[in-house]
């Protein structure tokens, strides 16, 4: 804080505080039958890596170099899908939201499919912590015959430190359209109030909570899938599937992040274009 005198008043000047910034951009192409590379864009604190594997499909994980968000940090992330290609985007680990003592840290997220194509959109949970601000927007422009695979999965605290992070906020926004038509739309809100743990209706006393949604290309393929989930899922698990149209709706509560991944990675292995998670999901 620096105080600067003048000759009526002094005027307080707040010192500007360092925030983190980060982009990434990547877009597939097709050759030989495989998705191959065809831009990638990187800036600040948003990075993204190739692994090897031996699937047809490309694989990028997104890494936050920063470490986590805090008030007022931006990450500004997209993906555009080749007609045809199959991108499979995860996170090295769990994304963290820290305490704020401002504005809320911003996750922007734009996903682009063409005719045809299929993205699995599998970051890793964020952890809430205390006192933490977290704004996520998740937009995604689909063309006919695109098929998309998607969650997002919260953890309030850390199961080991026994945290409930009671204060945290979290906004929550999904945009889906196909050939930009609106076909899904859903906005998530926390707003600390001690009602939205307990009532039954909510999340009644979890501590983990997950979504997953998967746009099939018909209808009758969304219910197919919904029925055969339905099949598997376990009794007295605070998890279900619901279709309709052509979209598939997936949601689970957990009092634990590890009791949330023993309900959703059945249900995800089910639901990829590969029929498997990529390797930093294997714990």
């Amino acid at each position: 804080m620096v105080a600067v005198k003048s000759a009526q008043k002094e005027i307080v000047i707040a010192p500007a505080l360092q925030r983190a910034r980060g982009v990434g951009r990547i877009a597939t192409k097709q050759g030989n039958g495989r998705t191959r590379l065809d831009t990638l864009f990187q800036e600040g604190c948003g990075k993204i890596r190739l692994p090897n594997t031996h699937s047809p499909s490309l694989e990028a994980v997104l890494i936050n170099t920063a470490g986590g968000i805090t008030g007022g940090d931006h990450l500004s992330w997209s993906a555009e899908v080749a007609p045809d290609g199959h991108l499979v985007l995860t996170t090295q680990a769990c994304e963290r939201s820290y305490r704020s003592t401002g504005d809320f840290g911003r996750v922007e997220t734009r996903l682009q499919l063409g005719a045809g194509a299929h993205l699995d959109w599998l970051p890793q949970e964020t952890i809430l912590f205390a006192a933490s601000k977290l704004a996520r927007k998740l937009d995604v422009d689909m063309a006919e015959g695109a098929t998309l695979t998607a969650i997002e999965s919260v953890l309030l605290g850390r199961d080991a430190m026994g945290e409930d992070a009671a204060d945290a906020l979290l906004r929550d926004n999904w945009r889906i359209r196909r050939n930009g038509r609106l076909i899904h739309a859903e906005a998530t809100a926390l707003r600390a109030d001690p009602a939205e743990r307990r009532s039954l209706s909510l999340l009644a006393g979890n501590r983990a909570f997950a979504t997953v949604l998967h746009v099939a290309a018909t209808p009758d393929q969304a219910e197919a899938l919904c029925a055969q989930l339905r099949a598997m899922l376990p009794e007295g698990g605070a998890i279900g599937a619901s279709a309709t149209g052509e979209r598939l709706v997936v949601r689970a509560m957990a009092p634990t992040g590890l009791a949330l991944r023993r309900l959703i990675v059945p249900v995800l292995i089910e639901l990829t274009g590969a029929g498997s998670l990529p390797r930093l999901w294997h714990l």
